[in-house]
């Protein structure tokens, strides 16, 4: 059937309502409990938030913000409006969560300080929330437990994915069990570091840091962040064939993600989330 007026939109509305038809959620092909990494597309807010934008201290519209939440939430097949999320400071700290612990969205609870969680709970979404660091979701569907990390350059070599692993493990986790996903973030085409990068990635490797890096003519680096986590959990002890790598670059994909170099720090966030269900 034709329309006159142009070519008709192609709907997804939910049976309660919330229309998911433009949002573009990334999954990885590794984990099947309910997750995703969200893009910028098939939200509500306007301007620099346009439109699927995730941040709630960005300055946008707290009515669009929550309608993004409504539309992300149920393209993850996650049928709640309550999700764990905290203050990310850029440290190493990994929180052991639980259903207490969700709030909605603009929820008035005292944020966490935290990076990371990990949690056995059904039911209890995770999220992490990142404009350019690597979202880093596990999980060990046999067991029962999963985890959501956000790995900026200085969590990353403070090792912060060894300390979630380790949390998983305490709640029964085994690492051949484990599955990785890391997600879109900004890729060693863009990653332009200085001597103080590279130096906390040659103490967090070993000195095993063939192929992650260059030396550019200025002094500066590019370096592979993502190519430095698979490597680190490896280290750690999970299954290379269990690490699944996103290769999308946010900074080369300012209409799909929002990048914090690109933009200069003018945009919304993106957010990764999971749950056992």
């Amino acid at each position: 059937m034709f329309n006159i007026f142009g070519k008709l939109k192609k709907e997804k509305i939910t049976d309660d309502g919330i229309d998911i038809s433009g949002v573009d959620t990334v999954r990885s092909k590794l984990i099947s409990y309910p997750h995703g990494f969200s893009t910028r597309k098939g939200g509500k807010s306007q301007g620099i938030f346009s439109s699927l934008n995730l941040g709630m201290n960005r300055g946008d519209d707290e009515e669009n913000v929550k309608e993004n939440y409504k539309r992300f939430l149920k393209s993850c097949g996650m049928g709640t409006e309550s999700f764990v999320c905290g203050k990310q400071v850029h440290g190493k700290e990994v929180m052991m969560v639980y259903k207490e612990d969700a709030r909605p969205a603009y929820g008035y609870d005292e944020l966490f300080e935290s990076d990371g969680y990990v949690t056995n709970i059904p039911g209890v979404p995770l999220a992490v929330f990142t404009a350019d660091c690597i979202p880093l979701l596990m999980a060990d569907e046999e067991s029962g437990v999963i985890a959501a990390v956000h790995c900026g350059w200085r969590s990353t070599v403070a090792d912060i994915q060894h300390n979630a692993i380790e949390k998983m493990c305490i709640l029964g986790a085994e690492y051949d069990n484990i599955k990785a996903c890391i997600g879109p973030a900004i890729g060693r085409c863009c990653f332009e570091v200085g001597d103080d990068v590279i130096a906390g990635v040659e103490n967090l490797l070993s000195g095993m840091t063939y192929g992650l890096y260059d030396k550019k003519e200025n002094g500066k680096y590019m370096l592979d962040l993502k190519g430095t986590l698979k490597r680190s959990l490896i280290n750690s002890g999970l299954l290379e064939a269990n690490i699944e790598i996103i290769e999308d670059c946010t900074m080369c994909n300012p209409d799909k993600y929002w990048s914090h170099r690109y933009t200069k720090g003018e945009r919304g966030s993106q957010a990764s989330m999971i749950m056992i269900p």
